[in-house]
């Protein structure tokens, strides 16, 4: 990207994290923004967004494709791998070369490459001394982030972890706890209706969430209302997948 439209891009990610402070607004699609602005702005191929729930532990919250969601779960899963050693040191990781790790984190190195993906930057989500999440940005060149692509994928971090915690809730943990677990438990409900309009459309994962978002910001609903609504059939699948086949299921919602 050139200088000119690196400095466009950066104004308006910033703006969009400094709206979240002052209206009302969707930590999941605030996420989403995020990840998908850090691969527009860097030298980074995909991203992944890890948010620690009320006890404590991770859960993956945004993704730029499927593949790096499955990825970011294994470390997850597996509670190893640079973007959990980040959560725990509150310390960025940076790995020029996959393959100088594959001792430390097989299972996260071997899936990392089967992917395409040679080198990777892990960076805190914090406030201050506490931690929410790490964001994760992935390339398929060796070489990590320079420091200068660094210091702008840190301040995006910084900036969506003020937007999630939000001013008028920093003093109140427990309502901390309450949001941050709405946003995870809104993550489940769109992974199920990602997979509703994958199966009836016969759809990619990844297309599935486009339509979905989409869908959401064209007709000003929030993504996980929207989400929840495809679940619980009060809204059709084939108003967000025309192309979609009707079944039996389908003629019971509106």
């Amino acid at each position: 990207m050139e200088m000119a439209g690196r400095e466009t891009t950066l104004t308006s990610a910033l703006v969009r994290l400094v709206d979240t402070l002052v209206v009302e607004y969707d930590p999941v699609d605030l996420t989403q923004d995020l990840v998908e602005t850090s691969i527009e702005l860097l030298d980074a191929d995909a991203a992944g967004l890890l948010l620690t729930d009320g006890r404590g532990e991770l859960q993956v919250l945004a993704s730029t494709s499927e593949e790096t969601r499955l990825l970011e779960l294994l470390q997850v899963q597996a509670a190893a791998g640079p973007c959990l050693q980040t959560f725990r040191t509150g310390e960025q990781v940076r790995i020029a070369d996959l393959d100088s790790v594959a001792e430390q984190w097989p299972a996260f190195t071997d899936r990392a490459r089967q992917q395409g993906y040679r080198s990777m930057c892990a960076l805190p989500m914090r406030l201050r001394n506490d931690r929410i999440g790490t964001l994760n940005l992935f390339s398929r060149r060796v070489g990590a982030l320079d420091d200068e692509q660094l210091r702008i994928a840190q301040a995006l971090a910084d900036f969506a972890t003020i937007g999630i915690l939000h001013a008028r809730v920093l003093a109140d943990s427990l309502t901390v706890n309450e949001e941050l677990n709405h946003a995870l438990n809104s993550r489940v409900i769109i992974e199920q209706a990602k997979g509703m309009l994958a199966e009836r459309g016969n759809l990619s994962m990844d297309i599935a969430f486009q339509r979905l978002r989409g869908f959401a910001r064209d007709n000003n609903r929030r993504l996980a209302d929207l989400a929840r609504a495809v679940v619980d059939r009060t809204i059709t699948v084939d108003a967000i997948v025309p192309d979609s086949q009707p079944d039996d299921t389908a003629n019971r919602t509106m």
